[in-house]
């Protein structure tokens, strides 16, 4: 089978497609003939020495995937050959097939086409965890989305929408403005050229927001945390700015804001139910038309170089997905 492998660290050039042999089903073990598998930012960083995780080599990027059951191993119980899936692996889905554990698949309802399902785990996965389950996100409440056309910025309005909540998308252009209130944006703030804080606190009628969704950090956390309102909800997603704030815990005090972590990769793993639950709710949306992701582009295996680099130049709006 082909298989897109990363043997050494370094850009998205050192990568190769070369043929391996195929996985083979132990027990609890399911073999995935994969027809679609997506790549988010942090594949960008695991290629080149750069994220948290560093598999051994050879390995192949891509995290997420979505296809159909080839084989099963002994005591695998609720999948069976034909079945369509979808699933996570923290890398190793850009090959032909995959080896995983049963308990780590989710069966894909019809009209939920391959691509789509590949790419709701990660980015979709996250952002209903921190809505959810984390910041127990209402109906009417005011949601600012801070990096809001970006993968995760881009789920997190189109979830707290489907969720019932006021959404103020924010983001560095009107381009990016413009996707974020096709995705159904009610406001918008444009914070390369907008005092973020204050108009935040303008759009709310001085009463601050109610969650903030912040996969970007660096500058923007704290001014975002000056506009919460009290006892709002500050949802920590990630730094893709590069750079982790500090923040004045006087803030957090005075306003009783609660500042949640969310470490999806790890809440999976603690609450396997919590997890299927929620990509079961996600998987139902998309079924009954009311969550269409965006995806940005689809390639095949071989272009994954030219996948990856529209990713790290962040040109890219919604998922990027690579079809088997």
């Amino acid at each position: 089978m082909k298989a897109c492998l990363c043997k050494s660290f370094g850009p998205p050039s050192n990568l190769v497609v070369e043929r391996i042999a195929e996985p083979a089903a132990e027990p609890g073990q399911v073999v995935v003939k994969v027809e679609a598998c997506a790549l988010n930012f942090f594949d960008t960083l695991i290629i080149e020495g750069k994220y948290q995780y560093k598999p051994d080599f050879p390995f192949s990027p891509s995290a997420e995937f979505a296809g159909v059951v080839e084989a099963t191993g002994a005591d695998v119980a609720g999948f069976a050959t034909g079945d369509r899936v979808m699933g996570y692996m923290k890398c190793g889905a850009a090959r032909e097939k995959v080896l995983v554990r049963a308990e780590d698949l989710i069966r894909i309802p019809d009209g939920v086409s391959f691509d789509v399902a590949a790419g709701l785990a990660v980015t979709y996965g996250t952002t209903l965890h921190a809505y959810r389950d984390r910041a127990d996100l209402k109906p009417g409440e005011t949601v600012a989305v801070l990096g809001a056309s970006g993968g995760v910025g881009q789920a997190a309005v189109e979830v707290a929408t489907i969720m019932g909540a006021k959404v103020i998308a924010c983001a560095s252009s009107e381009e990016k403005l413009a996707f974020a209130r096709s995705l159904g944006a009610d406001l918008t703030i444009d914070y390369s050229r907008e005092p973020l804080k204050e108009r935040l606190k303008e759009l709310t009628n001085g009463k601050g927001v109610d969650v903030v969704y912040d996969p970007v950090g660096g500058d923007h956390t704290e001014k975002t945390l000056r506009a919460t309102g009290w006892e709002g909800r500050f949802l920590v997603i990630g730094f893709a700015a590069g750079d982790i704030p500090r923040i004045p815990l006087n803030i957090v005090m005075l306003k009783g804001v609660d500042v949640l972590g969310v470490f999806w990769g790890a809440a999976i793993e603690r609450d396997p139910e919590g997890h299927r639950k929620n990509m079961t709710q996600l998987l139902e949306w998309v079924q009954e038309g009311r969550l269409k992701p965006h995806i940005h582009a689809v390639y095949p295996l071989e272009e994954i170089e030219t996948a990856l680099e529209e990713i790290a130049a962040r040109k890219v709006r919604g998922k990027v997905i690579l079809r088997l």
